[in-house]
């Protein structure tokens, strides 16, 4: 019986993080970094194990050589074992980026971003399943950066870049507090939807609420706009109904002063368990000098995924569009 590489993988992973979980009395996700990082450091760094759980571990990891599976093989791998775990213990803001999405953004970061070398940043990096969605997907020298507030994501996100061998600056804060990170090329997010609790803190910005709290969305939109240099895009995974609260015509004020829209990719709403819960992708660009808006912004209404026809005839209109708007 084959087995494929994602599945000898998964095994992998699965197994030695249960080990760990019932040697180290943790859960399955922290015991899942702890073997990732074994992997990487190609060493058991637990010291409180037993003999037996060394020996045992180590032969699992010698049988595996990590380095024979491409980077999309152990990015598969993990995170449908990040997916076992959330299911154990979810958290509604734990919820990850979806792989035909995150390749989306992959070909569109990859279309738009004309330099060869240039500075990313995921303000909400979570696992970091989508920034190395997207680092997998170009062909060029990319600086990347994430944050994370929740401290076992980014260290799931730190052993993911580190098992796929990017080099990804990794910082464990709220991203709506001050950034000490220069302004960047690009930006992608699949941004966390909600309210933000800290009024003090959300005060800072022009997109706070005239009363109760400010949707953290929007914040996420407004720090990614100042963060981005002039020119600079940003590709960001958004609720449908963004535009439409109660809160949207000040959003469409910010934009007005501060970005040019470039594109809005209406996702599937099969991809999604329900109506309300559906989402697109909206790509913005930061006003500058020389920067113009396109003749008509990228509007497209994605068919289901699986049909091949349809996305054929989709990548086609998309295409034709960036020859003639983007040369």
């Amino acid at each position: 019986m084959n087995i494929s590489p994602i599945e000898q993988l998964f095994t992998l992973f699965n197994e030695t993080a249960m080990t760990l979980q019932e040697e180290l009395n943790c859960t399955y996700l922290e015991a899942l970094a702890e073997t990732g990082e074994n992997l990487f450091q190609g060493s058991i760094l637990q010291e409180e194990l037993s003999e037996l759980t060394v020996k045992r571990l180590k032969k699992q990891y010698e049988d595996i050589h990590i380095q024979k599976y491409s980077n999309e093989e152990i990015r598969k791998a993990y995170q449908l074992v990040i997916l076992k775990g959330m299911k154990e213990n979810v958290q509604p803001n734990h919820q990850m980026t979806p792989d035909t999405v995150g390749m989306l953004v992959g070909y569109l970061v990859e279309r738009f971003m004309k330099q060869s070398s240039f500075r990313l940043l995921d303000p909400a990096v979570g696992t970091g399943n989508l920034l190395t969605t997207v680092l997998n997907h170009m062909q060029r020298k990319i600086t990347s950066i994430g944050v994370e507030i929740d401290d076992l994501l980014i260290k799931l996100a730190y052993v993911n870049a580190n098992l796929q061998e990017h080099p990804v600056q990794l910082f464990n804060q709220d991203s709506l507090e001050p950034l000490f990170i220069d302004p960047v090329d690009a930006i992608i997010a699949d941004l966390p939807v909600g309210f933000y609790p800290n009024d003090v803190r959300a005060a800072d910005y022009q997109l706070k609420a005239d009363e109760g709290h400010s949707y953290a969305h929007h914040l996420f939109i407004e720090q990614s706009v100042r963060h981005t240099k002039p020119g600079g895009y940003l590709f960001f995974i958004i609720p449908n109904g963004l535009f439409e609260s109660e809160q949207a015509d000040q959003l469409k004020e910010y934009f007005k002063e501060n970005v040019i829209i470039q594109g809005l990719l209406q996702l599937p709403t099969s991809m999604f368990k329900n109506k309300s819960a559906a989402k697109s992708i909206l790509i913005l660009q930061k006003k500058g000098v020389n920067v113009t808006p396109p003749k008509q912004a990228l509007l497209v209404d994605l068919p289901s995924l699986s049909s091949a026809v349809e996305v054929d005839k989709i990548l086609v209109k998309m295409e034709k569009w960036f020859q003639e708007n983007k040369g």
